[in-house]
Order: C-alpha cells, then sequence, then structure tokens
C-alpha cells in the first residue's frame, strides 16, 4: 500500500516479475520502473510465473522486483485442460454471456483475493492502471475502481475481442493509453469509444550501444548466417507457419543459413542442424542475438506493438514480418525499413531479395534506428504518462 508521499499509482497485471519476459507483463515492469522516479508507484499481480498452468509460484503478499513494491495474490484454480477446445467452441456458436464468463474463469488467473484488496483499498490509490484488457483482473477489476482507473488494453483483432464480456469494460475506464495509431482507430471502431480521452503512448525502446554478436555465436555455436525469432515459440504465435515455411525455403535456397529460435519452446522443433532453438536467455543474449542476425522473423499474425520488432530496427536489423496484422503492417509502412508478408510465395521472394542484397539491408538498418529513435523515446512515454494520469487526478469524478 502507498503511503502517499506524492501521487500514488497502482499497476494491475497478470504477471509481474524478472522471469517473466516479452509481451504486456515486460511493457507494464519497463513503464512502472521508468515512472517510480515520479510517482510512488505499486504493483498488483498473481503469484503465478506460467501464463498457461497459471500455477502460484511466487509467494503472496509485498515484495519487491527491482526495488518497485509488488503485492501478490493467489491463483485460486489453473487454467482449464481443454481451454482450447472451449473457447474454439465460443467463437463459432451462439452462447450466452454465462458461457463467456465461465469462459473467463476457464482462461485464468482467477484470483478473487485481488478483487476484494481492489475494494477495500480503493481509495487508497490516486490511480490504478490495468494492462492488457482480457483477462479476469482487468475485466472484473477495473469497473471495481472505474473513478480512477487508466486501461492499457494491449488489444488487437483477435476472436475473444468480440466477446460481450468485453463491452462494458472498454466504456468504464476515465482514459486509455494505446499502443499504435492501428489499435486506436480498431478499438474506436468496434466499441464507439471516441469520446473516452486517450493517447497513442507506446513503449519507449532501449537497446545497448555496442551489442556483442559474436559471443552468442560462440556461445551457441552457431557458424553459418542465420536469421532470428525472439518470444514464445508457439502456436498462437504462429511459430509453426515459420517452421514450415524456414523448411521449404532452405529446400529450394541450399546456401547455409540458420533459424535461431530465442524464447520459450511450447511446440515440437524439428530436429535439424540449421534450426536452434537457444531457450529463454539473458537480456544481454537477446540483444546480441538480434544484433548478429541477418534478419528478424516475426510470423505473428496478433500484435498490439511488438517490442521485439521495435528492438530489432533500433539494432540495426531489418524485419521480416507477417502482414495480416495491421499493426506490423503499419510499423513497416511508417518505417520504411521492413517488408512483409502475406503468403509463402511472398516470404520466400522477400526472404532471398533481403538475403541477397546487403545495399538494401543497410538502407533498412538507417531508417530502422531513425524510426525507432523518433517515435519510441521513454521522454515521449513518460511524459504522456504523467499528463493523462495528472488530469484524472485533479479531475476527480466526485
Amino acid at each position: 500500500m502507498c503511503m502517499r508521499e506524492t501521487m500514488c499509482i497502482a499497476f494491475v497485471v497478470q504477471r509481474y516479475g524478472l522471469e517473466v519476459g516479452g509481451g504486456a507483463e515486460l511493457h507494464c515492469r519497463e513503464i512502472v520502473e521508468h515512472l517510480s522516479s515520479e510517482f510512488e508507484v505499486e504493483v498488483l499481480t498473481t503469484c503465478a510465473q506460467d501464463y498457461v498452468t497459471w500455477e502460484n509460484a511466487y509467494p503472496p503478499g509485498p515484495g519487491t522486483v527491482n526495488g518497485i513494491p509488488v503485492r501478490r495474490f493467489p491463483t485460486v484454480r489453473t487454467r482449464e485442460a481443454k481451454f482450447g477446445a472451449r473457447s474454439a467452441w465460443l467463437y463459432s456458436h451462439p452462447h450466452t454471456l454465462r458461457d463467456e464468463l465461465e469462459w473467463l474463469y476457464a482462461q485464468g488467473p482467477v484470483v478473487p483475493d485481488l478483487l476484494r484488496y481492489l475494494i477495500e483499498h480503493h481509495l487508497d490509490y490516486d490511480a490504478f492502471v490495468f494492462f492488457t484488457y482480457i483477462y479476469y483482473p482487468t475485466v472484473l477489476g477495473l469497473r471495481l475502481v472505474a473513478d480512477r482507473a487508466l486501461l492499457v488494453p494491449t488489444a488487437h483483432d483477435e476472436p475473444p475481442i468480440y466477446l460481450d464480456i468485453y463491452k462494458a469494460l472498454f466504456h468504464a475506464p476515465r482514459a486509455i493509453l494505446y499502443n499504435t495509431v492501428e489499435e486506436k482507430q480498431f478499438l474506436e471502431d468496434l466499441f464507439s469509444i471516441e469520446y473516452i480521452p486517450g493517447e497513442v503512448v507506446g513503449i519507449g525502446i532501449d537497446v545497448p550501444k555496442c551489442p556483442d554478436a559474436q559471443s552468442f555465436r560462440r556461445r551457441y555455436n552457431i557458424y553459418t548466417p542465420y536469421v532470428v525469432y525472439v518470444g514464445r515459440v508457439s502456436i498462437s504465435k504462429s511459430c509453426d507457419t515459420l517452421l514450415d515455411y524456414f523448411i521449404r525455403y532452405r529446400t529450394a535456397h541450399p546456401d547455409p543459413l540458420t533459424l535461431v529460435l530465442v524464447g520459450r519452446v511450447e511446440i515440437p522443433i524439428p530436429q535439424r542442424p540449421d534450426i536452434v532453438s537457444v531457450g529463454f536467455v539473458s537480456d544481454e543474449d537477446k540483444f546480441n542475438a538480434i544484433a548478429g542476425a541477418e534478419l528478424f522473423l516475426l510470423p505473428s499474425k496478433f500484435e498490439s506493438l511488438s517490442i521485439a520488432f521495435l528492438e530489432s530496427l533500433a539494432l540495426g536489423t531489418p524485419v521480416l514480418c507477417d502482414g495480416t496484422s495491421a499493426v506490423l503492417r503499419g510499423h513497416c509502412r511508417r518505417s520504411n525499413a521492413a517488408l512483409y508478408y502475406l503468403n509463402y510465395p511472398e516470404f520466400e521472394s522477400s526472404l532471398e531479395l533481403l538475403l541477397g542484397n546487403p545495399r538494401l539491408r543497410q538502407l533498412l538498418e538507417r531508417r530502422g534506428k531513425q524510426y525507432v529513435k523518433s517515435t519510441y523515446t521513454w521522454d515521449q512515454v513518460t511524459r504522456k504518462y504523467r499528463r493523462l494520469l495528472t488530469e484524472i487526478v485533479r479531475n476527480p469524478w466526485w
């Protein structure tokens, strides 16, 4: 609980910790750490580390992460084993609001103690910032403190966002902080929420000035040119398609090339010498991996920002991504530093073009660095958060 020496802000997110990498959770942690010098902050989260099971891994109660106060609440059930089948049925059949609520509970994380805490300590905080629209803590928690709540939805066009349980949620916050112009336009069109104060904020991107690509090669015994993917190696990120496309490409193009996968593996990986999975690594190894790659490959069809995309551009590594995502297409067009594909022939021709043209890669490197430098700085991000938070606190509903 905050001591109110200055404006007191609670950040609510489904997972939080140094072991939790990527996505909205990393986004939240970096925002919190950059705002901690200006506000009194506290994170309200679960004891879970794994988003698939939601099993309790951290002790409940108050603690700290990188000097930030963190208050954890235990989950009371793990994710339903047949959650995928339940989701497929819900997205494709007529159903009731009760069906949707049961789906929300089956998805997890179910943390009733967190909801009780929000009710009992509502007035102890000047504002609450909820990260990610889709989970139980935000859907059921935000409206409990709606008079002082801001939402960072990290949303994109995906089946669950069309469920009725999310309609009231998007009309509840005092303000919405979007990641991209595409996300803002999509949500305003879908929910008619133009009247809610909102701003495209995104995140600041920090990368090392002098990454050591050779140390990554030595550590993981990579001796050929390589392309890299960073993130969860899962079907939800379309990594099965990436593996298929890469193998087809290598069959047609025998020149040495390795696909390096960096991140937690959730699907079977073909046992081939030209596919190397290094698992979850330190930030240092991640940045070194990206810096040493010929290209960064991003197969995900659903993104609300893609920190990895921006980190790659900041490091000077061009990106080849799936163009299904409006957000990624927007990055490609605004940066003029990346290419996108919509099918295998486009993937093949784009990959061949980029690998075979060093001068083009150098041009994209310069453009990518400039795009990130001009758009995704922490000064811009913290200024926008400060303005919205101050406006909400100075203009209470009562």
